[in-house]
């Protein structure tokens, strides 16, 4: 039973497409997103624990976590299937959801995923492991510094996905980065080359392509959700 209620952003008719946003962001992040997406499918942009408009809540904050919060939402929904877009610790996100509960998944796009914290470029993790460090010291005397804590040790600590664990996955899949992404190119081409069948995609930017290039970013998600939804 879910000790907390996500906030949801909905619009649109059709199959539904649930988008889960990356590390400190909110159903927000896919405003570029939503108005598109929503002609085609009935969009669900979800709020993860502690972000945006959901509550922390009591439960564990971690992205195994997240992935049992999408499951009990998906159930209050009457949702039995989804096609499940996730852009960053969201893309961790669906794919650990993916990998515990196959049967809930009609397709799966990756967005800037990876598999392990390293999986992230040198110079960023440095960054993201200094930020989180510094939070750590000052988290007893500060909430700003705890909560900046708790979500940067969602990128320090997690995920821990073994890469034979994805050749379980039967769903379609499009595996989508921006080609100076702060994840590794290469560990977005492992995390591909994993999953029977992925599709990948990798479109001139950074981490951040839906925002930043979203006409290209829509365009390769809608072709790829024009086959996924035919299988």
């Amino acid at each position: 039973m879910m000790d907390i209620r996500l906030f949801y952003r909905e619009q649109g008719d059709g199959e539904p497409l649930v988008l889960l946003h990356g590390n400190g962001e909110s159903s927000a992040y896919f405003k570029h997103q939503i108005p598109v997406f929503s002609r085609y499918y009935h969009v669900f942009a979800v709020d993860t624990r502690g972000h945006g408009q959901t509550p922390r809540g009591e439960k564990p904050f971690t992205l195994s976590q997240f992935a049992d919060d999408l499951r009990d939402f998906l159930d209050e929904h009457d949702i039995e299937k989804a096609h499940i877009l996730g852009f960053s610790d969201g893309g961790n996100i669906a794919l650990l959801f993916a990998l515990r509960y196959p049967e809930r998944v009609k397709s799966l796009i990756l967005n800037g995923a990876n598999l392990e914290p390293k999986g992230v470029r040198f110079r960023y993790y440095a960054e993201i492991l200094l930020t989180y460090r510094l939070a750590k010291l000052r988290a007893k005397r500060s909430e700003t510094a705890k909560r900046t804590a708790d979500l940067y040790a969602l990128m320090v600590k997690e995920p821990h996905i073994d890469p034979q664990a994805l050749a379980a996955l039967t769903a379609p899949v499009l595996v989508i980065a921006g080609t100076h992404d702060m994840i590794a190119e290469k560990h977005t081409r492992l995390i591909a080359r994993s999953i029977p069948n992925a599709q990948l995609c990798l479109l001139d930017g950074d981490h951040f392509i839906a925002a930043k290039r979203p006409q290209a970013f829509n365009d390769a998600v809608l072709a790829f959700l024009e086959t996924a939804a035919a299988v």
